[in-house]
C-alpha cells in the first residue's frame, strides 16, 4: 500500500484508493451512528496520548471507523448486525486482510461505548502505548543509570 501527502489536506492518503471508496468514506464522515460521535469525541484532536485519529478512512480496500495512522491501529464500532454469522465471517476476513498488511484492530460493541466510555478509552489508550512500544523498541528500554 502506498501513501503520499496531500497538499491541500497535509496529511497521507493512500494513492491507490478506488474513488469509490473515497466518496464512501465521505458520506459516513456525515453520517455517524451516535456510539461512532460519542467515542470521536473522545479521539478527535489528539485527546488520546497525543495521537492523531482520522474518522472514517480509508485504508486498503475498506473504510476504517477510526484509523491511527502512527500506530497503524484501527478502531471498530460494531452495531448489533456485527453478531450476524455472515457478517462475522466477513469481518474475520476483514482483519485478516489488515493485519496482513501490518494492521491492528481492536472491535467495540455500541453498548460499550454508550455504558462504558472511560473503559473504552483506557482500552484504546493501553492498546496505542503498546504498539507504540513495539514500533521503537530502544525508547521504551530504561535509561542506563550512570554513576
Amino acid at each position: 500500500m502506498t501513501y503520499h501527502t496531500n497538499p491541500r489536506l497535509g496529511y497521507p492518503i493512500y494513492s491507490d484508493t478506488d474513488p469509490l471508496i473515497l466518496k464512501m468514506a465521505r458520506e459516513n464522515r456525515k453520517n455517524l451512528t451516535p456510539a461512532e460521535r460519542k467515542l470521536w469525541e473522545f479521539l478527535r484532536k489528539k485527546k488520546i496520548i497525543g495521537m492523531k485519529f482520522r474518522r472514517q478512512h480509508p485504508v486498503s480496500r475498506f473504510i476504517a471507523d477510526f484509523y491511527c495512522h502512527q500506530a497503524k491501529l484501527i478502531v471498530e464500532v460494531d452495531g448489533g448486525y456485527h453478531n450476524d454469522p455472515e457478517q462475522v465471517k466477513y469481518d474475520k476476513g476483514r482483519q485478516n486482510e489488515l493485519e496482513n498488511i501490518g494492521l491492528m484492530t481492536i472491535r467495540f460493541r455500541n453498548d460499550e461505548i454508550e455504558m462504558d466510555i472511560q473503559g473504552v478509552i483506557e482500552r484504546i489508550k493501553s492498546v496505542l502505548q503498546g504498539r507504540l512500544r513495539l514500533q521503537n523498541p530502544i525508547s521504551s528500554a530504561p535509561f542506563p543509570m550512570t554513576l
